[in-house]
């Protein structure tokens, strides 16, 4: 970067020295945009990247809440709000130790440009806590979730906020929220939070939607290359909701997943994973994949080493930020990977992402591979609005048109720009101009 983008990157920098994850994100974007400030100077007399850089509110806040055995614990909570310049804050909450403020701030920026990919009214937000769910009770979850809400209802709302799941947040817990939201408020406004349960508003297909909006990326990558996925042998790292969902897709459409992880191992099978089993050990039972390995007797459970040593034509990293390296992605070009599509938001360090791009392996970011999660997030606010309930067939069916045209979103922006396959560049651009179209639109707020 130079000039502009240069002096951007380094007020940012200035300000939030401390977040490292956020830091990334923001260079990744910057850097794609310099042909962009060529077509389009007025971005700089606008201010507008300085503008898209900086949240426009982020909220800390106390949760405290008793444990099973009467003890009270004290955790941290967030709320961030980046853009609202499409339509209202959208994006999830992740419980989760690692949480803090960079994390929330990075997951935040990357939302602003994947929901603008998606083409719908929703701005980009992100929230959490370090709380850890694992190991904890049904009961000491609902009250956390009581007490997490019993602050955050102040700041949400349809048209303002609209907060749905992420690592350690699964209907379960949106549901609990949800509960808290409606006895604070005395209010029934099922478009408060999205992921919940169709009894209670939710849209059937949104647990599903990330994982196969994924899977739906990587199969347009394929076919605009006169490829597909039938035959092809994938790893999937992580078992949570959209490793689990991304297997269950690619196995529909004719793929073969030999492995999947979380932080105990590898579950390794040859034969293919057992999407059934898989399911009821993490889904019922809120096991581990060692556990899914104990009823598979075909099946490896792996303890040292890492998913990316497995031999593979399609990788799906859909566990956690970084966690596909440089090291991991010379290993996959050895082994023959053709295509890197992202469930988890940006697993693939940036000396990953460059060893891809130069090996011509094709690599769908986070941004635009995983947008079908908060794309059908959008869509159950829709059904909420409008008080009907759509099937799952309609759900599927128009999450399938949404990652296709982000797909050729992404390829037209970079064809545009004579950068032919790039996919990331195409992601950070297209989302940028929409945003940045909007930002211009309202003038100096």
């Amino acid at each position: 970067m130079k000039g502009y983008l240069a002096r951007v990157y380094a007020q940012v920098k200035k300000r939030n020295r401390a977040e490292p994850l956020f830091l990334q994100a923001v260079h990744e974007v910057l850097s794609s945009l310099e042909p962009v400030l060529i077509e389009h100077p007025e971005i700089e007399d606008s201010a507008i990247l300085e503008r898209l850089t900086e949240p426009e509110r982020q909220i800390i806040f106390r949760v405290a809440w008793q444990d099973d055995r009467k003890r009270i614990r004290v955790n941290r909570g967030f709320r961030l709000g980046f853009s609202s310049a499409l339509g209202p804050y959208k994006g999830g909450l992740r419980f989760h130790p690692t949480v803090d403020l960079g994390t929330v701030k990075f997951l935040a920026f990357e939302q602003v440009f994947k929901n603008s990919l998606t083409g719908l009214s929703i701005g980009g937000g992100k929230g959490g806590s370090d709380f850890d769910p694992k190991g904890r009770s049904d009961n000491e979850v609902m009250r956390f979730c009581q007490a997490f809400m019993s602050e955050l209802f102040r700041y949400v709302g349809f048209q303002t906020d609209v907060p749905a799941g992420d690592i350690g947040v699964g209907a379960r817990e949106i549901g609990y929220l949800f509960g808290q939201y409606k006895k604070l408020t005395n209010r029934f406004e099922p478009g408060v939070l999205t992921g919940k349960e169709p009894g209670l508003g939710g849209l059937l297909g949104r647990k599903e939607a990330t994982g196969f909006g994924t899977v739906y990326f990587a199969e347009e990558m394929l076919r605009a290359h006169s490829d597909g996925l039938e035959g092809k042998t994938c790893v999937v790292s992580g078992s949570g909701n959209v490793a689990l969902y991304c297997i269950r897709k690619l196995q529909d459409l004719g793929a073969k997943v030999v492995a999947c992880s979380d932080s105990g191992g590898i579950a390794y099978e040859s034969g293919g994973i057992g999407f059934d089993v898989l399911k009821a050990v993490k889904e019922v039972e809120r096991g581990r994949v060692s556990d899914y390995v104990d009823r598979r007797p075909q099946a490896e459970l792996k303890s040292e080493g890492r998913i990316w040593d497995i031999p593979c034509d399609l990788a799906f990293p859909c566990a956690t930020q970084n966690e596909l390296d440089g090291n991991d992605a010379e290993t996959l070009v050895k082994n023959g990977c053709k295509l890197v599509a992202e469930g988890a938001n940006m697993p693939s360090t940036p000396d990953a992402v460059t060893i891809f791009q130069k090996a011509g392996v094709l690599y769908g970011p986070a941004k635009a591979a995983n947008a079908g999660g908060v794309a059908v997030s959008a869509l159950e606010m829709r059904q909420n609005a409008s008080q009907e309930q759509w099937t799952f067939r309609d759900v599927d069916d128009q999450l399938r048109q949404i990652m296709e045209s982000i797909h050729n979103s992404c390829a037209g922006v970079a064809n545009r720009f004579n950068r032919h396959n790039d996919y990331a560049f195409g992601a950070n651009v297209a989302g940028f101009l929409r945003v940045a179209q909007a930002v211009q639109a309202y003038g100096v707020v």
